[in-house]
């Protein structure tokens, strides 16, 4: 009988060993599993992470934002079908729920709901011709989320000699001009792979808006391969997790200054990392 245990729990901690030994297999890969086209990490000679704010409304990020194929709207749709899901931030560890997620989406109370002096109840005065009256939206429009940010990394791949712009996650952001506060709300983030995968799925409906040739306009996913947009830099990885706004107190303008002066000044590493 003890000769039967012994052997049953050998068993036991060989399998658990194995199960562990082939989890780490599968984790330490060397590649990013957020990457769309990874570079394996012995490969990668410098990298930065980079967080960019995309707003839909300026002049070249409206291809984006046509009306009736806004990416706000794409994304949202999907989350309400189920086809994708949200995380809670960009390290793309935790799931968000879809009942958090449009909750997050919900308008204030006082913008949700009509004063008590409009409010008809049902059946005092309806319309003669019995045509039902339109009820308010409960949420944002998909038009009213018009800024999207952009987590990516920076790396210099020493096999290819060159330099990759690998965007990890799109984060859905309600500008602050749509509160009272002036704050913004980040909606939820997502993971830029499964974008990708949902655009291909949808050509009809998830297109680059090409204003000069109709017909043709480009798949979402495409236009962010070939960086059709414009978004500003406000952050690049650093022991302080500080926003560049954050380190030009001064004036909103002093900040934007900054920010297209680091980012010459990334695009300069590329060179610079050939004289090594």
């Amino acid at each position: 009988m003890k000769r039967l245990c012994y052997v049953m729990a050998l068993c036991l901690l060989s399998s658990l060993f194995g199960l562990d030994q082939a989890k780490a297999q599968e984790i330490d890969t060397g590649y990013n599993p957020n990457s769309l086209r990874p570079v394996h990490e012995s490969d990668i000679m410098y990298k930065k992470r980079l967080w960019r704010r995309m707003d839909l409304r300026e002049k070249q990020n409206r291809p984006f934002f046509a009306m009736n194929h806004e990416i706000s709207r794409i994304i949202i749709d999907a989350v309400e079908m189920g086809l994708i899901y949200p995380y809670t931030n960009d390290s793309l560890n935790v799931r968000m729920s879809k009942e958090e997620f449009f909750t997050r989406l919900s308008l204030p109370d006082e913008e949700a709901f009509e004063d008590e002096s409009d409010f008809q109840p049902s059946g005092w005065d309806e319309p003669e011709n019995d045509q039902p009256v339109e009820q308010k939206s409960l949420y944002f429009l998909p038009r009213q989320v018009s800024v999207i940010e952009i987590t990516e990394d920076m790396i210099f791949d020493k096999a290819r000699s060159r330099m990759y712009f690998d965007i990890q996650a799109i984060t859905l952001v309600i500008p602050g001009k749509e509160f009272e506060t002036g704050l913004q709300k980040e909606l939820g983030t997502f993971k830029f792979k499964d974008l990708v995968a949902l655009f291909k799925s949808q050509p009809k409906d998830a297109i680059w808006y090409n204003p000069y040739n109709t017909a043709k306009h480009l798949n979402l996913s495409d236009a962010f391969e070939l960086r059709l947009f414009a978004a500003r830099l406000i952050k690049v990885e650093n022991p302080n997790d500080a926003f560049i706004a954050d380190q030009y107190p001064e004036s909103q303008r002093a900040g934007i200054i900054a920010s297209q002066r680091i980012e010459y000044e990334l695009l300069e590493q590329e060179s610079e990392l050939w004289e090594y």
